[in-house]
């Protein structure tokens, strides 16, 4: 890639920002990026911030996901963050929770604990690990919709990611995980897909933990001029890794100790 594909944060953001949003809110897949690849993370979140003020919807939470190694020097940073709206935001029951695919874009199913955040301070924009967890007001188990119209969002690196809403397409919050803090590393992850398990882990198979996650989003937020309200919830990583589903087929993810949710990929808009 050259750098005369790279854009500049004030070149064509917007045209890339409606391009987004208009294919998500009309579920037409991509199979482009719609227009010139953003190389670094700057550029990502200016495009997603325009696509955040276009998007007819409030925002619940955030997802929060890794950048991979190889990326990571180039980019400066080790995760990405993107919002989750109140539309997108399903509750777990004992019924499976139905997740929409956008006909050739990206869809996966990606098991994660979900952070609740009590009261922060808006104006903080450097907060330690310990300052982080004391934010954390409650912790459940879920299910984050790995979603976007762009079916090679994986493929082509982090800031491509960011710039499309960090690759969300949803959250499914599961029950909360009662004195959380002590039962944490304890708890052991699967998924299965179509009754075969595909991934497992616990909450350390997170680099750095999930708490790392949390404390990340409310650096990104604030020093992006936002502020993490009471109530926002963080989900904050793929436990098992990022499984790619298509329309008809199910999942289950399970926590020990805790509970499991149950989701069917379903055509969106059908």
């Amino acid at each position: 890639m050259s750098a005369a594909d790279a854009l500049s944060p004030n070149d064509g953001v917007a045209d890339v920002a409606a391009r987004f949003v208009e294919a998500r809110l009309s579920t037409t897949g991509m199979a482009d990026y719609p227009g010139p690849i953003p190389l670094d993370m700057a550029t990502a979140y200016a495009t997603q911030e325009i696509a955040i003020g276009l998007f007819p919807d409030e925002i619940v939470g955030w997802k929060v996901g890794m950048v991979p190694p190889a990326q990571q020097p180039a980019l400066g940073i080790h995760r990405l963050a993107g919002p989750i709206f109140s539309r997108n935001l399903w509750t777990a029951s004992v019924e499976p929770t139905p997740l929409p695919e956008i006909e050739g874009g990206f869809a996966a199913v990606e098991a994660e604990f979900v952070a609740r955040l009590g009261p922060v301070d808006p104006s903080k924009l450097d907060w330690t690990l310990e300052e982080a967890t004391a934010a954390v007001a409650a912790l459940h188990i879920g299910v984050e919709l790995a979603g976007s119209p762009l079916t090679t969002i994986n493929d082509l690196g982090s800031a491509v990611v960011a710039s499309d809403f960090g690759n969300n397409g949803g959250l499914i919050l599961g029950e909360e995980i009662e004195d959380w803090a002590a039962r944490l590393p304890g708890i052991e992850v699967e998924t299965r897909v179509d009754g075969q398990v595909i991934g497992s882990g616990m909450a350390d198979s997170i680099p750095r933990g999930i708490l790392e996650s949390v404390r990340f989003l409310l650096e990104n937020l604030a020093r992006r001029g936002r502020s993490a309200t009471e109530g926002t919830l963080v989900s904050t990583g793929a436990v098992t890794g990022v499984h790619r589903v298509h329309a008809g087929a199910t999942a289950v993810c399970a926590f020990s100790g805790v509970g499991e949710i149950h989701c069917s990929v379903v055509r969106a808009g059908a």
